[in-house]
């Protein structure tokens, strides 16, 4: 009865070594079907590659191109601000000369509205001291508006006020306006004849050209 036993437990044994020694290639079948699903993957992530030399020389062209057109447009940009702001200056030079030139004509030609006011009373002065008085208080009140009048050609002369020369000078139609012609065989031809109302100067301005007879 013992030896049956020993037979059965060794037949035990050994169908449980068979067991085992199946289930480990069993395992290890398992094992190598994992790897074959997995080495697809790894192959695809091996197909990544990295770009050429001509992709990258190509690359590298097209940006050093749009740097290059960004630069060309800045320039060109920036040509046109200092041609504006060449073009601004230059006004402000012209408006502040201009300007100048202004405030110095006002400042030289100031009295010049006034000194237009008062040369009719300086002709009216003149067509009355041209009145010969007859008794002592005429010569009086002529002497006082004789006095009168000199005291207003004074001070328009210290205005740059000053009247034009006109009989025995050459005609210029800039100074004297010629209101009649004389024949007058003495004298040469366009030679100023006779003055009927003075004419005057501001400094280098024509206030009022003269009135004059003219020689043929």
């Amino acid at each position: 009865m013992e030896h049956e036993k020993n037979i059965e437990q060794e037949k035990a044994i050994e169908h449980d070594e068979k067991e085992t020694i199946q289930m480990e290639k069993q395992e290890k079948n398992e094992s190598l079907e994992t790897n074959e699903t997995q080495e697809p993957i790894f192959a695809e992530e091996e197909t990544f590659s990295a770009p050429s030399d001509q992709e990258t020389e190509a690359s590298s062209g097209e940006v050093i191109a749009k740097l290059t057109e960004q630069i060309k447009t800045l320039e060109q940009e920036l040509l046109e601000k200092e041609n504006r702001i060449l073009r601004l200056q230059a006004d402000f030079d012209n408006y502040r000369r201009r300007t100048r030139s202004e405030m110095e004509a006002i400042e030289k030609y100031r009295s010049q509205s006034l000194a237009l006011e008062i040369l009719p009373s300086v002709d009216n002065f003149e067509r009355a001291l041209q009145v010969e008085a007859k008794s002592e208080e005429g010569k009086s009140i002529l002497s006082g508006m004789e006095m009168i009048y000199k005291g207003l050609l004074e001070a328009l002369k210290k205005e740059g006020v000053e009247p034009i020369e006109t009989v025995g000078k050459e005609f210029d139609p800039k100074y004297h306006h010629a209101v009649m012609q004389g024949n007058d065989e003495t004298k040469d031809s366009n030679i100023i004849l006779e003055e009927y109302q003075k004419g005057y100067l501001l400094k280098d301005r024509v206030l009022r050209p003269a009135m004059v007879k003219v020689n043929q």
